[in-house]
């Protein structure tokens, strides 16, 4: 379920002024018919586990979608990753049931606060703020020229370009009147036809590799350093993939939760960030097993303000790429690749480093692996 994250996010769009054809079944809550166009919607997202009543055996089907509700909704959609430390808004309670799913989507960025400490944890979700979540999990990317909106005027300036991109690319449609309706918000009926949606649509097939190699003698090794899992699991899709081997990069003293937290002063990111002669992080290995029989490797790290992990370049440093392909790629939750690769290739100073790739941080498999077969290695 992590892996189709993004999709999701995607379907979140797309499908606000949607409504799924359904045919009559039972969900067990008094406020939502058997014949209502979102009672399968509804029935498939208590079955697994995203979203549940609100109590006295209702639903609320045309109560609206919170911050926090967001949040936690697609912080379960993702598999409810492990999260420690807590969130630090003022306005979000220690234990709530939507303590970890805030941390969660904050921290990788899809959602952020208000500024002064506020989440705003119980303000509705707009549609221009769903546009911009899944602008930022796109990287940003520029916007070509569109048709304007009756009420453009209303869109907010920092979603300005977000609208635009998701109305090119046909992601998020308007209303009648050739409306946007910013501010309008969403229904929970209409976040559970959307879950049902995506997650029941079928993945692409991505063809296998030309002349899968043994296992045992692969000649491409995926190498990479991963604080939050988002860039592991990248990595593992381009394995599998390629059928290629992988090494982590572990520092000897790992980054916790808290030493991750860029927004508290004194972090330990913070400090490293503050002090360039805090970066050279000592790793239990550089030593990578068989090393030289490897013609094509592969560097993941995150992107640390808009530069690799500098644990990436303790490995790079220590390691001789003479004589092979070196092919970065990133994970972020807004920031693109950017001149990481250059800088890691300047401190590397051999190999034939390639332009490489972002990815956002809940990239699906089939569209990071459909990037590595498109690289067409030998």
């Amino acid at each position: 379920m992590k892996k189709r994250f993004l999709s999701i996010l995607f379907a979140l769009a797309l499908l606000l002024n949607a409504m799924i054809p359904a045919y009559a079944v039972s969900t067990g809550f008094s406020d939502v018919a058997s014949d209502a166009w979102y009672a399968q919607a509804i029935t498939y997202v208590q079955e697994n586990g995203l979203m549940s009543g609100v109590g006295t055996g209702r639903f609320d089907p045309d109560g609206t979608t919170s911050r926090a509700m967001l949040a936690t909704v697609l912080y379960r959609a993702s598999g409810s990753p492990s999260v420690s430390g807590g969130t630090h808004f003022t306005d979000t309670a220690p234990g709530s049931w939507y303590t970890d799913g805030i941390d969660w989507a904050t921290r990788n960025g899809l959602v952020v606060g208000y500024g002064n400490g506020l989440f705003g944890t119980n303000d509705p979700v707009s549609r221009e703020q769903i546009a911009t979540i899944l602008w930022r999990h796109a990287g940003s990317p520029s916007a070509q020229g569109s048709q304007d909106f009756a009420d453009e005027g209303s869109i907010a300036t920092y979603a300005a370009t977000a609208v635009d991109w998701a109305r090119v690319n046909g992601i998020v449609n308007g209303k009648a009147g050739n409306r946007f309706d910013p501010k309008g918000n969403t229904t929970r009926a209409e976040v559970a036809a959307i879950l049902q949606s995506y997650l029941t649509m079928s993945t692409p097939d991505v063809p296998d590799p030309p002349d899968t190699p043994d296992e045992t003698e692969s000649s491409v090794l995926v190498v990479y350093f991963s604080a939050t899992s988002s860039t592991e699991r990248v990595g593992s899709y381009i394995a599998e993939a390629l059928n290629a081997d992988t090494f982590e990069i572990t520092p000897t003293q790992p980054y916790t939760s808290e030493d991750l937290n860029w927004t508290t002063p004194g972090s330990r990111v913070n400090r490293e960030h503050d002090d360039e002669s805090m970066r050279n992080i000592a790793l239990t290995s550089t030593t990578v097993s068989n090393w030289d029989s490897y013609d094509t490797v592969f560097i993941g790290y995150p992107i640390w303000w808009g530069i690799a992990a500098w644990p990436t370049d303790s490995f790079v440093k220590a390691n001789d790429f003479t004589g092979k392909t070196v092919i970065p790629f990133c994970t972020s939750s807004s920031s693109g690749l950017g001149q990481s690769g250059t800088l890691l290739a300047n401190l590397a100073g051999t190999g034939n480093w390639q332009t490489g790739q972002r990815f956002s941080s809940g990239a699906s498999q089939s569209q990071v692996s459909a990037w590595a077969l498109g690289l067409d290695l030998q």
